[in-house]
C-alpha cells in the first residue's frame, strides 16, 4: 500500500514530523527568553518572533497533515508521527548542541523498525 502513495503524500508523511520537530526546537529557543510566569511575561512571550515562527511551523504541519490524512488511512499515517521522536534529537544536536547518545540511536532504530512492522 505504501508504494501507491504519491510523491506529495510521501513529502507530507515525512515533512509533517519534521515541521513539528523544528517547532519543538524553536519552542526550546523561545523558552530562553521567558522569565517568571506572569501576565506581563506571557504577553512578551506571545510577541516573541521565535515563538511565532514555531507556531507557524506547527500550523503549516497541521494543514499538510490534513491533506495527508485525505490520502492515507489514519492507522498508517499516524505511525509516521513517530519520526518526530527521531527528528527532535537530531535537530537539537544541530541547533542547540545537545548530545546524541547510543540510547538515542537504539531508540530511533526501534521507532523505525516499528514503522516498518506497521507499514510493511
Amino acid at each position: 500500500m505504501l508504494s501507491t502513495f504519491s510523491t506529495a503524500t510521501w513529502i507530507g508523511l515525512v515533512g509533517t514530523p519534521l515541521l513539528i520537530a523544528s517547532g519543538q526546537v524553536l519552542f526550546k529557543l523561545a523558552s530562553a527568553a521567558t522569565g517568571e510566569f506572569s501576565v506581563r511575561n506571557v504577553l512578551v512571550l506571545l510577541l516573541n518572533p521565535v515563538l511565532l515562527a514555531a507556531l507557524l511551523l506547527y500550523g503549516l504541519g497541521t494543514i499538510i497533515w490534513i491533506y495527508v490524512l485525505k490520502a492515507v488511512p489514519l492507522t498508517i499515517a499516524y505511525s509516521f508521527m513517530g519520526l518526530t521522536f527521531c527528528f527532535v534529537p537530531l535537530l537539537a544536536q544541530l541547533f542547540l548542541g545537545e548530545a546524541l547518545t547510543v540510547r538515542y540511536a537504539i531508540g530511533a532504530a526501534f521507532i523505525i523498525a516499528g514503522m516498518l512492522a506497521i507499514n510493511g
